[in-house]
């Protein structure tokens, strides 16, 4: 993870002069700085966590260089979008986010799990989805999001949804690029009035869509919207944007087109997987939304491969995994006293 102000501790540690130099560091940083302390003492490293707790500036990475070992943390908070008004007191546990796959027909220069054409599958599984399903029935989750990498790669992907639709009021993301041949009559078998097809348009005009997502995936992004459209399915625009001016100007570009508030979603772009810039979140900084893949379970989307966000590998039996999650979030809670953000991803 790249810094903003670098600090090499060499073989300091809190008990010989560290502290000092951690202050003098914040009082010369911006909030939403990223620094990265160096030093020789591994040690250094759980009380490193500690005091960033306490003080409310997020550890974000902790790795080992060439025999040095490098932490990085953010200074103080950073604004994160809140999305829908209310949101913030949506109950953990009422969300559940499935990676059905992570690999991808497109290589988005900022995907947050690293999905390529490229990437291992790492298959969840129709198997392991279909129980899923089931047990996020009697746990009483309200939603459920089906993404990737591109879930519509999977040739099962219209009996995922089903089992997923049969529990709850599913959205699936996608790109919107692969609505064709047999994945059209994967869509035709679908319940209407369960399923929402969330596609992901980062811009009103090609440039700035393309430059993410490659050439000319805009213009087949919107001939996919319309085909959906066609199909008859309720479909929400997601864009992913990394400027207040990208923001509005696909706000306006949206009110235009006449997209209703509860379909559309537009969120910055974090800095985790290929993003090299982005809105840094942690742990602490998420309110956390169940997110299962074939490795386990996960405190948010955002992160659904990073091993600070990785809860627990055992994903069965779901009120487990659940409750683990809560868990968690009760500790985190402990260690802060500030409200974590909602990070919406749909």
């Amino acid at each position: 993870m790249r810094a903003d102000i670098d600090l090499d501790i060499g073989r300091k540690t809190f008990a010989s002069g560290l502290l000092p130099e951690l202050v003098a560091v914040l009082r010369r940083s911006q909030p939403g700085d990223l620094v990265a302390v160096v030093g020789d003492q591994e040690s250094v490293g759980p009380e490193l966590k500690t005091w960033c707790r306490f003080t409310g500036n997020p550890l974000l990475e902790a790795t080992v260089e060439r025999g040095r070992s490098r932490w990085v943390f953010r200074c103080g908070a950073v604004p994160v979008p809140a999305g829908v008004p209310g949101e913030e007191n949506r109950p953990v546990g009422s969300r559940l986010w499935l990676y059905t796959n992570f690999d991808c027909n497109l290589r988005c220069d900022y995907c947050c799990v690293r999905s390529s054409p490229t990437a291992p599958r790492r298959e969840l599984g129709l198997v392991l989805i279909r129980r899923i399903a089931r047990e996020a029935a009697d746990l009483g989750v309200k939603e459920i999001f089906v993404t990737g990498g591109e879930p519509f790669l999977l040739e099962d992907i219209g009996d995922i949804l089903l089992s997923c639709a049969a529990a709850a009021p599913t959205t699936v993301l996608t790109n919107g690029m692969l609505f064709a041949g047999r994945r059209i009559e994967s869509l035709r078998a679908l319940p209407r009035d369960r399923i929402v097809l969330q596609i992901s348009l980062d811009s009103a005009t090609p440039e700035l869509h393309d430059f993410h997502r490659g050439p000319g995936t805009w213009a087949r992004t919107r001939e996919g919207i319309q085909r959906a459209r066609g199909h008859g399915f309720r479909v929400r625009l997601a864009a992913t944007v990394s400027t207040d001016a990208e923001t509005e100007a696909f706000r306006q570009f949206l009110d235009e087109e006449k997209i209703a508030a509860e379909d559309r979603v537009i969120r910055r772009i974090a800095l985790r997987g290929s993003a090299s810039e982005g809105v840094a979140v942690s742990r602490a900084d998420l309110v956390p939304e169940v997110t299962i893949t074939a490795e386990g379970v996960y405190w948010h989307p955002v992160g659904a491969e990073d091993a600070d966000l990785l809860v627990t590998r055992d994903i069965f039996p779901l009120s487990e995994s659940f409750a683990a999650v809560r868990r968690a979030f009760d500790r985190e809670g402990e260690h802060a006293n500030k409200l974590a953000r909602i990070f919406n991803c749909a």
